[in-house]
């Protein structure tokens, strides 16, 4: 438990939202075929009741297409298709029931407003009993799944825990659940409790060290505030040092005194914390985000098979070299991965790098040359189209990336920044985003095609990602980059 000392004597209000995170657009679809499978199985069973009395007539075709959407809501909503971290079985099983409860009193009321009178009672609850254990089960199953995953290695979170000696009892409850997928990279304390037990295991450092210079240099994804004496001062300027970068502060209370919109409640394992964080927070539009990017990223794929086999057989009869560039790059809060593209330069363009760097016409750590000799002809063409891009929609469907999103760094990049510009690493790079779409966007000053990246996030929308979405298929057929 915090003490929360506050000055005026009175506890300011918060608005407090459960955070959904970990949210899996494959299971919104699974989901759905598991609810449609459900249908038709409950027809079967109640059909074997009474075979005259339960005929799929017309109006069971229109109740599954009121249910289809309205499923696909309310598991959203319900914060359902996210994978969870901490809670038990029996808790998932009640929000399932919960779940389960709505659409069963929606069903009756889609049976009455839209005067479905051959629409039978024992069906609506046979309907119900088998989604309910269908879900549940497919929940539980992949629960199992990804908790073997994370006690593995996967899907981690790097966290930072700020400690006293009554933080032993979490401490140790992060250690031993594995499958939670928290990390502690290292453990910030003056107790001579906690330094005695968990130096050598992880590494520990006095409260009075300077978290910045860790944020700055390591893979940080959340910090834990667990003591038990609440630093007003203290925790006020560690909120803004992880909100400048969009890193997440989790402070365990049972609730702040610290009034902020950009807070709000999460539970691990029983205890409080009221997270911080600076990144967009709409939890159903974010979910919408990744299931369409994914989905959309898969049908461009296959609608442009043709095209994109046709670029490669260009690239390999045109020039030396692989069909694709693989190239290491910077992407959710540090994390490296590979970036694929078309090869548009001469198979030695990084060694020709060097020669030209006095060349660069690009403002700040980024490198571009409006006539690069390294390009070759084929190149030129598909990058003033953007059709260089297209492996990417592969990062899309890994999860590395998104559709829209600030660009994804390269590392010696990023060795430059300023602090303020390590927040674009605060959510997953993109394909095109704000600065893509500018006419002569390679005319652009660095620092004001970073802080357009820093307007994206702050101001995210799912309608301001269709508008780039469209707005970026417009600069295709322009031909404006180079």
């Amino acid at each position: 438990m915090i003490h929360n000392p506050i000055s005026n004597g009175k506890k300011s209000k918060l608005i407090i939202q459960e955070r959904k995170r970990d949210n899996n657009p494959l299971f919104s679809v699974i989901d759905i075929i598991i609810t449609i499978l459900s249908y038709f199985f409950a027809y079967f069973i109640t059909n074997l009741i009474h075979t005259e009395y339960f005929v799929f007539t017309r109006e069971y075709v229109i109740m599954l297409f009121l249910i289809i959407p309205t499923w696909a809501i309310l598991l959203q909503t319900s914060n359902l298709t996210k994978i969870p971290r901490t809670r038990s079985n029996l808790d998932i099983f009640f929000n399932f029931l919960n779940f389960n409860s709505i659409g069963f009193a929606l069903l009756f009321l889609y049976k009455h407003l839209f005067g479905l009178t051959a629409f039978s009672h024992y069906y609506i609850i046979s309907f119900s009993v088998i989604n309910l254990l269908s879900l549940y089960t497919f929940r539980i199953v992949t629960f199992r799944v990804f908790k073997y995953f994370r006690a593995t290695g996967h899907n981690i979170h790097n966290v930072i825990v700020y400690a006293d000696k009554n933080s032993e009892k979490f401490i140790e409850a992060i250690l031993n659940h594995k499958e939670w997928g928290f990390r502690i990279l290292m453990i910030i304390t003056d107790s001579q409790e906690i330094k005695k037990k968990y130096t050598g295991n992880i590494r520990t450092l006095p409260d009075k060290f300077d978290l910045k210079r860790i944020l700055d240099i390591d893979i940080i994804d959340e910090v834990i505030y667990c003591k038990s004496v609440f630093e007003e001062d203290k925790v006020r300027n560690l909120i803004d040092m992880c909100e400048e970068i969009g890193v997440t502060f989790r402070l365990q209370s049972d609730l702040s005194p610290m009034s902020a919109t950009n807070a709000h409640l999460t539970n691990i394992e029983n205890t409080l914390f009221v997270t911080f964080m600076n990144t967009p927070k709409n939890s159903l539009a974010l979910a919408w985000k990744s299931f369409s990017e994914f989905w959309i990223s898969f049908v461009i794929l296959f609608l442009l098979s043709p095209l994109m086999l046709f670029i490669a057989l260009i690239i390999k009869f045109t020039s030396q070299g692989p069909i694709i560039f693989k190239q290491e790059r910077v992407g959710l809060r540090g994390r490296k991965f590979y970036i694929y593209k078309f090869r548009t330069m001469v198979q030695n363009a990084e060694e020709l790098k060097k020669l030209l760097e006095k060349h660069n016409e690009s403002s700040g750590p980024t490198f571009k040359i409006k006539n690069d000799p390294r390009i070759t002809i084929i190149g030129r063409i598909i990058r003033k189209t953007g059709l260089d891009e297209l492996p990417q929609l592969f990062n899309v469907l890994k999860g590395e990336m998104s559709l829209i999103g600030p660009r994804p760094p390269i590392p010696a990049e990023v060795e430059k920044y300023e602090r303020w510009q390590l927040r674009r690493l605060s959510v997953k790079p993109g394909i095109t985003c704000t600065w893509q779409i500018i006419p002569n966007r390679n005319e652009v000053l660095f620092d004001k095609w970073m802080k357009l990246d820093i307007q994206y996030i702050e101001n995210w929308s799912l309608k301001k990602d269709l508008l780039l979405f469209f707005k970026t298929i417009k600069t295709i057929f322009w031909g404006t980059g180079y």
